[in-house]
């Protein structure tokens, strides 16, 4: 259930001593061959990390043929001293396991405009190439976490070939994909152009539509790798859908992994004129704060939803709007519905449902609820 699921990958995780708190903070992960074939997508924030910067440059050759990648640090905002340690820890990498620097991604998370102890980066590398491994997958998965409570993996196998996965986030989860870093693997017969194609079909409808408090990252980053290890090469549509299985698995896990969250709440619109008015209503609906209070507070307010619509210029008669909540339609047709009183929200998972009677199009956001212990967590975590 992780990336070395997938034939042809080595993996590793260590302690650097760049958290101060001793946990594992790097992490390797090398393609094998005899394909190194690789598609990347990455944040759509105009302030980007000096790792994505150099990532995506590299991404542009097609071909990576190993991933770096440290918590403790977003390198982000560093000026040039960042780009040199990002290219830096590229260089160590190829070094360490026999590559090309410009074949070598780097990922970084953490706490924006710090540098990184590169002393003690560049000793973790030499460790973690040390203790590459075909078992190293969880290890890898535990050492990218920041404010994770769990490590997050995933893998799904057809006929001869598989996907694997893992992903860190746990809070700035938005769209533009999260504040994440996720690396995938295949030992399908894959060209660029598929895993390209595959990559961002299934970013669209999963990362992308995770929103748990509308803040966008600077270091998000989705690579995925192909080894060819076990020479099948699947039908573009097959290969599509494991990999969206894959990433839906993930972002499923961000979400009920984010932070101080309750309730895991997904949002489906229904019944609207387009794709684009579904998710522009979805996406109002998961950044409503006034309805993530009230649903942490088991309170099914229909009416913050139907505020929520209201802010967008989707195509919908506000007099013909629907809301279920947990499948209790409690408004219908703009105004009171079912008793509300017959909404359980006692359970971990919600499900608001908006139908907006307008054509044939959906689209499912994933958010969760606003707690005290969020604003906690992001009042003192820099400190």
């Amino acid at each position: 259930m992780t990336v070395t699921a997938a034939r042809g990958f080595l993996a590793s995780g260590v302690a650097a001593g760049i958290k101060e708190s001793g946990d594992p903070d790097l992490a390797l992960v090398v393609n094998q061959g005899p394909s190194r074939a690789a598609a990347g997508v990455f944040t759509s924030n105009r302030v980007q990390a000096a790792p994505v910067r150099w990532s995506r440059r590299v991404l542009a050759g097609g071909r990576v043929t190993a991933v770096v990648l440290n918590s403790g640090g977003a390198n982000a905002c560093t000026g040039p001293a960042g780009a040199y340690d990002a290219r830096t820890m590229a260089k160590r990498t190829a070094g360490a396991t026999g590559g090309e620097a410009e074949e070598v991604a780097v990922c970084s998370t953490g706490l924006i405009g710090v540098g990184l102890p590169m002393d003690r980066v560049v000793s973790g590398i030499e460790a973690a190439a040390r203790a590459l491994s075909s078992d190293g997958g969880t290890d890898a998965a535990v050492a990218i976490r920041t404010t994770d409570s769990v490590h997050k993996t995933a893998a799904v196998s057809r006929s001869g070939w598989t996907v694997g996965g893992m992903a860190k986030g746990a809070g700035m989860l938005a769209p533009g994909l999260a504040t994440m870093l996720v690396v995938l693997t295949t030992d399908a017969d894959a060209d660029g152009a598929l895993l390209d194609s595959a990559l961002r079909s299934a970013v669209r409808t999963t990362f992308d539509r995770v929103d748990s408090d509308g803040c966008m990252s600077t270091n998000d980053t989705v690579l995925l790798l192909a080894s060819g290890a076990s020479g099948t090469a699947p039908a573009p549509g097959e290969f599509t859908e494991a990999v969206h299985a894959v990433c839906l698995d993930l972002a499923r896990q961000l979400v009920a992994d984010a932070e101080g969250a309750s309730k895991e709440i997904e949002v489906a619109v229904v019944g609207a004129a387009s794709e684009r008015d579904a998710v522009t209503v979805g996406r109002s609906v998961a950044r409503n704060n006034l309805l993530k209070c009230a649903l942490h507070g088991e309170d099914p307010n229909w009416g913050r939803v139907l505020s929520a619509i209201g802010t967008t210029d989707a195509v919908f008669d506000p007099d013909r709007l629907d809301v279920a909540v947990n499948g209790v339609w409690v408004c219908r047709d703009g105004a009171a519905g079912e008793p509300r009183d017959g909404v359980d929200l006692t359970g971990r998972r919600v499900t608001v449902t908006v139908d907006l009677r307008s054509g044939d199009e959906s689209a499912v956001l994933w958010t969760n609820d606003l707690t005290a212990e969020y604003v906690h967590e992001n009042s003192a975590y820099s400190s």
